[in-house]
């Protein structure tokens, strides 16, 4: 679930956009037309990622708002990152949909932020006119880590309440807690029906060895609208980064905010 972060970017936050504990949550907005984008990062991955920071010059390009951000404990956003949980790292998420964007927003979620995008959908109905999801990877703390793992795993965790887990993506191991497990136990967005009736389209690729794209087929079953749509990538990985799957995220993008901006109000 982790990315790679990408190039350095500006950081900036602004007056009452801050966290539960009153930490600055650092954004960058791009001013536009809407509907605007929300792009939600993955887990370990930043604001400078490469997805990210290639929508945001796409809707430079085609006069979009769009914001990226950092939960805390990520990029330029302070906190540890061992402290942080889903539950967080949403509520964190619905800050700066409430303090930053205006109007109809098109949530755009990676890997652990499809998840987070999830969540905002059912808290904030009235705002999310449109979801695209990257390599979606809903209730993975439990479905992919606490229920898959082996139980030498489980006993690590009960006993030291975190387990480090080797990572593709970097030389550092993901510290999964067991705060992250438990927590998120509250946040499970897969287990009963999500209501939205908006346009959502789910991009997977079927060679991601992190997240199956069965997960992504899950979400589309929770989702009650019909206009729900999961587009494949056969030879894809997780990180979708490719300039392929790039160009493929930026023609799904655009064409979700097409439909919502041809949608009587």
């Amino acid at each position: 679930m982790t990315e790679t972060p990408g190039r350095a970017a500006v950081a900036s936050t602004r007056e009452g956009v801050r966290a539960a504990d009153g930490t600055p949550i650092a954004h960058v907005a791009t001013p536009g037309r809407r509907p605007g984008i929300l792009f939600c990062g993955g887990f370990r991955s930043d604001m400078t990622g490469t997805k990210a920071s290639w929508l945001e010059a796409a809707c430079r390009g085609r006069g979009l708002a769009y914001v990226r951000f950092d939960y805390r404990g990520h990029g330029a956003t302070a906190g540890r990152f061992e402290d942080g949980t889903i539950g967080g790292w949403a509520d964190d998420t619905l800050r700066v949909l409430d303090g930053v964007t205006t109007g109809p927003v098109v949530l755009v979620g990676s890997s652990m932020g499809a998840w987070i995008a999830a969540l905002l959908v059912r808290r904030r109905p009235e705002r999310v006119a449109g979801l695209v999801t990257v390599a979606a990877a809903p209730d993975f703390t439990e479905d992919l880590i606490w229920d898959a793992e082996p139980e030498a795993v489980r006993q690590t965790l009960r006993r030291d309440g975190v387990w480090y887990r080797p990572s593709d993506y970097g030389p550092d191991p993901d510290p999964i807690t067991l705060t992250l497990i438990e927590e998120a136990r509250e946040c499970l967005v897969l287990r009963r029906p999500l209501a939205f009736d908006g346009p959502a389209r789910l991009i997977h690729g079927m060679a991601d060895r992190d997240v199956p794209w069965q997960r992504s087929l899950a979400l589309a079953e929770a989702l009650t609208g019909a206009d729900a749509r999961l587009i494949l990538v056969k030879d894809g990985d997780h990180r979708l980064s490719r300039p392929q799957d790039l160009d493929l995220l930026t023609e799904t993008v655009m064409s979700v905010c097409d439909a919502v901006a041809d949608r009587p109000p």
